[in-house]
């Protein structure tokens, strides 16, 4: 049995020498907001070592995310956490003023240091991290805002409120949420409208298939962070022999997999290596057979 967790896939282009390849993954509307192609760029590696300060080839990182734009991408994740505040200055230099190109950006996490992340759902302080990260853009309105994490300490109704008050006010235009249960989604569109959700998945990481299945049915956005992800031994011996029947990459198998998996699928691979984001851009281009995501599933589980 196939793992597509819906029919209605876009269709996809058998030409792999296409300038801008993502095009060919088809588009998802955000929301009421703007509709972008389904492969995305997430920017937190563009920063240091542990996600904190500049990275050790600024020149290196701009070039990465032109060059994604120029391959198709529109969609770049990025958060204040990453750097902080690095990678949203990175992408300012890089594409502002954007032309088309969404940026999502997430609040909701603290950084003591390199490599520490610490939930913070105060409303003052996303409110703040809001106004910092429309600032650091140089935008008047963040397209899609997320919260990184439901922090435990913090009322969660206090935390979607001061979302829809921000939404409200013309600051965001969408709202995200990153690591969440069903419930908790249910639990926040009492409050907000949820355009998207942004949990781990790849295809040895699959505990969030529940929620990916509320997502398709409910015309939500779903994110998955490490898409690649590095896979057992199993799955990733597959991906492999998969992809050297088709002449690409492991990364582009693994990617193919989640694109075809459900509409509502936006992989946010990121990288700072230009050959490696040609490849993961390049995998909106491969069809897989269902035989070979049977298999993939198979030994994924």
């Amino acid at each position: 049995m196939t793992s597509t967790l819906d029919s209605d896939r876009p269709g996809q282009s058998g030409d792999r020498t296409v300038d801008t390849p993502v095009a060919a993954a088809g588009t998802f509307r955000i929301g009421d907001g703007p509709t972008v192609n389904r492969l995305g760029y997430g920017a937190m590696r563009i920063t240091g070592e542990g996600v904190w300060g500049p990275p050790a080839d600024r020149d290196a990182a701009v070039a990465v995310l032109r060059r994604a734009v120029e391959l198709g991408v529109n969609l770049i994740d990025t958060a204040d956490s990453y750097g902080p505040g690095t990678s949203e200055i990175l992408i300012r230099e890089a594409l502002h003023p954007y032309d088309g190109v969404t940026v999502a950006t997430k609040a909701g996490l603290v950084r003591p240091g390199p490599g520490t992340w610490v939930p913070c759902g105060r409303p003052e302080y996303l409110r703040q991290q809001c106004e910092l990260s429309l600032r650091r853009l140089g935008v008047e309105r963040i397209d899609l805002f997320q919260l990184h994490r439901v922090d435990p300490l913090v009322p969660s109704a206090d935390q979607f409120g001061v979302l829809a008050e921000l939404k409200a006010e013309g600051k965001i235009g969408e709202v995200g949420l990153s690591e969440v249960s069903v419930d908790v989604i249910d639990a926040a569109r009492r409050t907000v409208e949820i355009a998207t959700v942004q949990n781990r998945y790849n295809i040895s990481t699959r505990g969030s298939d529940e929620v990916l299945r509320y997502c398709t049915t409910n015309g939500i956005g779903f994110m998955p962070w490490a898409p690649v992800g590095a896979g057992t031994l199993a799955a990733h011996g597959v991906a492999t022999e998969i992809g050297f029947a088709h002449g690409v990459s492991s990364s582009e198998v693994v990617l193919a997999w989640l694109l075809q998996r459900s509409s509502v699928m936006l992989p946010i691979p990121g990288t700072t290596n230009l050959s490696h984001l040609e490849d993961n851009c390049r995998a909106a281009t491969l069809d897989l057979t269902l035989a070979e995501v049977d298999r993939l599933d198979a030994a994924a589980s």
